[in-house]
């Protein structure tokens, strides 16, 4: 099989990198299991193909530092962080390293395997000027500024709690708020709105 379909799984906890790699051959894909970050480092080739999958949260070298070395090192691979659901903040700081998208756990197994897909059929990409920006900002347009405050929040990696205590209104509020930006925004998850709004920030 081709290095170009192989995903490299990067995770301390083995039961997670089993499961993982049986998840991800069953569906054809090329896997490889690393037990850490710097174990992945110390034995990458300089031509490295593929994506990585790799948890944000790891002993030694955790997914930040291991997207910043990677970088540092000139690879352009496509990462995918997995990150626990009050990760928020550490999934932005991700994507805003270079991260090609994030998955919430505990995660839908076919929304894992579209986002690798997702990756490697974009991967030759990565520094292109976004093809959305101009649809992105113009569905931007459409907040009110009261969800736009929301969005913000969100993009800071807040969770709701601390947004409503922010803007002075009841977490409630804030999700009938933030269902509104995801339904405006056409995005599918949390992970495809911070996305977009980061594609917005970064690319003027």
């Amino acid at each position: 099989m081709a290095d170009s379909n192989l995903v490299h799984v990067v995770d301390d906890d083995v039961d997670v990198r089993k499961s993982l790699g049986f998840l991800l051959a069953t569906a054809d894909f090329a896997v490889r299991l690393h037990e850490s970050a710097t174990a992945f480092l110390s034995t990458a080739p300089s031509n490295l193909d593929g994506c990585i999958v790799t948890d944000v949260r790891m002993p030694g070298i955790d997914g930040i530092e291991f997207l910043r070395q990677l970088r540092a090192g000139g690879h352009t691979i496509p990462v995918i962080v997995m990150t626990g659901h009050a990760d928020v903040a550490l999934a932005v700081q991700a994507m805003k390293e270079g991260a090609s998208d994030f998955i919430e756990k505990p995660f839908d197994d076919e929304m894992l395997i579209e986002a690798i897909r997702s990756a490697l059929a974009n991967r030759n990409q990565v520094n292109a000027a976004h093809p959305r920006s101009a649809e992105i900002r113009g569905r931007l347009a459409t907040l009110s500024e009261r969800e736009r405050q929301v969005l913000d929040g969100l993009v800071s990696g807040l969770p709701n709690k601390t947004i409503a205590y922010d803007l002075g209104i009841s977490p409630r509020t804030v999700e009938i708020h933030r269902a509104n930006v995801m339904s405006k925004m056409g995005a599918g998850s949390l992970s495809h709105l911070v996305r977009m709004a980061l594609i917005v920030e970064t690319r003027p």
